[in-house]
């Protein structure tokens, strides 16, 4: 018999899964009025020693306000079939982590399952009760399902609700039965196979953006799931005089609807601290905005509440907007909250034509942050399905001076100027950072473009929280060029971030098959390197041009014999258009990024000289 060890040891070097799904029962018992009872029933197996970790350790997550949790099986089955059970120590309750130790979100509990003796080989096996004793607002049903990404031997969902109930659905992937009703009810069937599935590639959308993904819902259309959130939104205390109060104080100085909106967007955003719980997870009704005033927190949903009760007392209507947030650029037929469906909200500004989000405290008013960008979105107020901006401004402009002394070292000053989305983004960075960090940033991205060296960074003011953002890092760069032979060195314009870092991105994946992110940008850097005469030039990088669809490149390269200084110049323009890119255009585009990415990584041939004048390249 082959050792457990040895046996997932030759089982991962085969690439096999590190766990398997060998059975997944769920069944959700809906009441009329929207109270559920689910169970479950699942066993999983360990299929290597990574797949031991995967497994070992379960969670059933619960809100402790309205539900309840039995645990009916916790178990681990060994290879030869021997069963031990979970004892007691085993399971316990922890406070949602996400919480942040914010009191009015304490209701999300983590029911913690730790499996004894599991190997590879070895199954788990969990089922439990959970009872929702409390429904939802306005007695409805919903529920996501995506796949996990790793091998499903069998997946069952079953769905059983009173007859005169409907059930609506998205189902890819997921295989439908036919609905059996009996005794004045209906059970909505699903089964799921899949073997190993291919994995994420580097910088791709979510897998439910184009993969297999199920929705049911009670909720028949959008519109109507506005209107359910919309009326659970309504809070009196919106009104109050304290938010009319400071509402006017913060636009004192404002004249114009959008000063006014931007005063009462980044006093939201620096003084309400996020707590970050997707919509859905616990209840979708907001806080009281009074509450959410005092308590100084809250999470999307609460902040929507005060952006826009504040914004009404300066006299500006806004509404809510339901999205989806993270890499999922899709939202299913039907509606309900999901990791892959709606599960998050943001605000509406139609006098101003601008979506705005202070969950994201480090983006300026009229930008969005990428992850809610080119995504459709849901208008409360008006019931429809709009969608976010596809682009936005995001320039980058680079000057840097790079100086080598005889002994091979050199000195540099990088000077970066961020404007459009990027500029706040770069400016909060700083602004919540200690000094010490700071510096440690700045010493990262010098490692991050393969160099040894110092770095010390100074920044422009940080109390603005718009327009551009400047930052300038001098420091020392060890070996730029060896005193003695010959080296191959670097022909920078950017340290870590610029049109190398871009196309490197893109570039991770030499073939694509899933839809990646290509968010637009123009990067302007330029850059001098002036080379001791102790060394020759060999070789220099030669001008190029590229133009196709999506990119705009152009380099140029001035060397001056008599000072021994090259002046680099390099422009690159995107327009995608969108945020999500088909594997197709990919591969329209990929001779372009290659072409642009094997000059913007180009190097400069240098030779130590025994003697004699400089020599200049051909």
């Amino acid at each position: 018999m082959i050792p457990p060890a040895q046996a997932a040891s030759e089982a991962e070097s085969e690439d096999v899964p590190p766990s398997t799904v060998e059975r997944d029962v769920h069944l959700f018992v809906v009441q009329q009025d929207g109270s559920v009872e689910e169970h479950d029933d699942t066993v999983l197996r360990a299929n290597t020693n990574a797949g031991v970790d995967e497994i070992a350790q379960r969670y059933v997550w619960f809100n402790k306000d309205t539900e309840r949790v039995a645990l009916l099986a916790a178990e681990t089955i060994e290879p030869d079939g021997t069963v031990r059970r979970v004892e007691p120590e085993g399971i316990r309750d922890v406070q949602e982590p996400r919480s942040s130790g914010a009191p009015t979100f304490e209701d999300g509990v983590l029911r913690t399952v730790i499996f004894p003796g599991v190997q590879p080989g070895a199954r788990v096996h969990l089922a439990f009760r959970k009872t929702r004793v409390a429904p939802r607002t306005g007695a409805t049903f919903a529920y996501f399902v995506e796949p996990t990404g790793g091998p499903v031997e069998f997946q069952q969902l079953i769905y059983d609700l009173p007859a005169d109930v409907p059930l609506y659905a998205d189902a890819r992937g997921y295989v439908a039965l036919t609905p059996v009703t009996a005794n004045g009810r209906t059970r909505y069937t699903f089964e799921y196979r899949h073997g190993p599935y291919a994995p994420q590639e580097a910088g791709a959308a979510g897998y439910v953006t184009w993969g297999d993904r199920l929705m049911v819902s009670t909720v028949r259309d959008y519109a109507s799931f506005a209107a359910l959130y919309r009326d659970a939104a309504a809070d009196p205390t919106a009104t109050d005089p304290q938010v009319a109060a400071l509402a006017a104080a913060l636009t004192a100085h404002a004249t114009t609807p959008r000063e006014k909106a931007r005063a009462i967007y980044d006093w939201v955003r620096f003084n309400i601290r996020y707590v970050a719980l997707f919509l859905g997870e616990t209840a979708t009704v907001p806080h009281r905005v009074t509450d959410v005033l005092r308590n100084r927190y809250g999470d999307c949903k609460d902040h929507v509440a005060v952006f826009t009760a504040l914004l009404a007392a300066a006299g500006i209507r806004a509404e809510p907007a339901l999205i989806g947030l993270g890499t999922v650029y899709t939202l299913p037929s039907v509606p309900g909250y999901g990791a892959g469906a709606i599960n998050h909200v943001i605000v509406w500004i139609p006098e101003l034509q601008l979506f705005a989000d202070t969950t994201a405290g480090g983006t300026a008013f009229g930008y969005l942050p990428s992850i809610v960008m080119d995504r459709p979105a849901l208008l409360v107020d008006e019931g429809v399905l709009t969608r976010t901006p596809a682009t936005q401004a995001r320039t980058r402009s680079v000057h840097l001076t790079i100086e080598v002394s005889m002994d091979g070292n050199a000195a540099y000053a990088y000077h970066v100027e961020d404007d459009g989305v990027s500029a706040e983004l770069e400016r909060n960075v700083f602004r919540r950072a200690t000094r010490q960090r700071a510096q440690q940033i700045a010493a990262d991205r010098l490692r991050q473009t393969g160099l040894t060296g110092t770095a010390k960074i100074r920044t422009a003011p940080l109390a603005p929280t718009d327009g551009p953002f400047a930052t300038t890092t001098t420091g020392t760069i060890e070996h730029a060029v060896w005193p003695a032979g010959t080296t191959a060195m670097p022909a920078l314009s950017s340290l870590a971030g610029g049109i190398a870092s871009q196309l490197q991105a893109w570039l991770s994946v030499p073939r694509r098959t899933q839809p990646f992110v290509c968010i637009d940008g123009d990067f302007d850097e330029t850059a001098q390197i002036a080379l001791p005469r102790t060394v020759r030039v060999e070789d220099l990088p030669t001008d190029t041009e590229v133009h196709d669809r999506f990119v705009d490149y152009a380099s140029h390269y001035v060397f001056d014999a008599a000072s021994q200084t090259l002046q680099i110049d390099r422009r690159l323009h995107t327009h995608f258009g969108q945020q999500l890119c088909t594997p197709e255009a990919f591969d329209a585009m990929r001779a372009s990024l290659v072409a642009i990415e094997r000059d913007a990584l180009s190097q400069i041939v240098v030779r130590a000289k025994e003697g004699g004048a400089a020599h200049t390249p051909r």
